[in-house]
C-alpha cells in the first residue's frame, strides 16, 4: 500500500476509480508515458478484483490485499525470464489459460509489465484473445511508448498516458543528467570513469533501472526537439549539446540500448556485468 500512496492522488487513479464505480473499467487497458505503470496496472488490477460496496478499489479488502502482496492467484504477471523478449510459447500457454475461469476472483487479469518485450508474433497471437476473448478476462499492457504495441491491439484498448512522478529521486535524475552529458561532450575515458563509478556505489539494479529510464527519458525529449516538440524537463544547455553534438542515429541508438539494458535490470544479473557490458556497447556506437 504505501508504494501505491502517491499513485492513489493522481488523475489516472481518479479515472480508474470513476470507471469502476460505473462498471466500465474497460477490460484492456495501455498504460504509457514515463509514471508509474506497474503501480497503475496493479492499482487497476485491484479495481477488477475488489470486493468493496462503496469504492472500487478500496485496496483493504482481502481480493485488494492479495493483489498488492502479489498473491492473487487471478492476477498474473505476463513473464519470460528465460529469454530476452517473450517466446510466442508462453504467450500461447496464457491464451489457453484464459479459458479457464477464475480461481476465486470476478476476473482474470493478465498484467504484461514491459510491452517492449512483445514479440510482433506474440501481439497477433494476443489480438483475438483482446478482442473475442471471454467476458472475465482482462488485459494490462505496460509500455513507456505505446508505438511498442501494435496499432491493431492499441485500437481494442483504452490508453491511460502517465505523467513523471513528481518525487523522482533527484540522485537518479543528476546521473542521468551526467550520463547524456558525458554521452555528448566526454570522451571514452569519461565515460569509462562514469561507469566504474556507479559500480563502486553499489547501486541495486533497480537502481540502476531508474537511472537508465531516466537517460532514456532525457535523450527522448532531446530527439524530440529536433522535431519542433517544447523540451520539458532537459536543461537547455544539454539538450543543445546532445542535439548539436550526437547524430540522430547516435541518439536513437543509446535510446534502444539503454531499453535493453533497463529490461536486463528485471532478471538476476550482476550491475557490474550489467554496467560493464552497457558502457562497451555505447562506446560502439561513440
Amino acid at each position: 500500500m504505501d508504494q501505491l500512496s502517491a499513485f492513489t492522488k493522481t488523475n489516472t487513479a481518479a479515472r480508474i476509480r470513476a470507471a469502476a464505480a460505473r462498471g466500465a473499467l474497460s477490460h484492456a487497458l495501455i498504460f504509457s508515458g514515463a509514471g508509474a505503470r506497474a503501480d497503475a496496472a496493479r492499482y487497476a488490477a485491484c479495481a477488477f478484483e475488489c470486493t468493496s460496496d462503496s469504492r472500487r478499489p478500496c485496496l483493504s479488502c482481502e481480493p485488494c490485499r492479495k493483489v498488492l502482496a502479489g498473491i492473487h492467484p487471478d492476477v498474473i504477471s505476463v513473464r519470460d525470464p528465460q529469454h530476452r523478449e517473450i517466446a510466442i510459447d508462453v504467450v500461447r500457454d496464457m491464451r489457453a489459460d484464459a479459458f479457464i475461469r477464475p480461481n476465486e476472483g470476478a476476473r482474470k487479469v493478465y498484467v504484461f509489465e514491459d510491452c517492449s518485450l512483445l514479440t510482433e508474433k506474440d501481439q497477433n497471437v494476443l489480438l483475438k484473445l483482446v478482442e473475442e476473448g471471454p467476458a472475465y478476462a482482462a488485459f494490462l499492457f505496460c509500455a513507456e511508448n505505446p508505438a511498442s504495441l501494435l496499432q491493431t491491439i492499441r485500437s481494442r484498448c483504452v490508453e491511460l498516458k502517465l505523467a513523471p512522478a513528481d518525487g523522482a529521486d533527484p540522485e537518479s535524475s543528476d546521473r542521468a543528467q551526467e550520463l547524456c552529458r558525458l554521452l555528448a561532450v566526454g570522451s571514452a575515458a569519461d565515460r569509462a570513469a562514469f561507469f566504474t563509478g556507479l559500480e563502486n556505489a553499489k547501486l541495486a539494479r533497480e537502481e540502476v533501472g531508474a537511472l537508465l529510464a531516466e537517460a532514456r527519458r532525457l535523450l527522448t525529449e532531446a530527439l524530440a526537439s529536433l522535431y519542433g516538440a517544447q523540451s520539458g524537463t532537459l536543461p537547455r544547455a544539454l539538450a543543445q549539446d546532445l542535439t548539436q553534438r550526437l547524430t540522430k542515429s547516435q541518439i536513437l541508438g543509446t535510446i534502444e540500448l539503454l531499453q535493453a539494458y533497463q529490461s536486463d535490470c528485471t532478471y538476476n544479473v550482476g550491475v557490474g556485468i550489467l554496467l560493464g557490458g552497457l558502457a562497451a556497447q555505447l562506446e560502439e556506437l561513440f
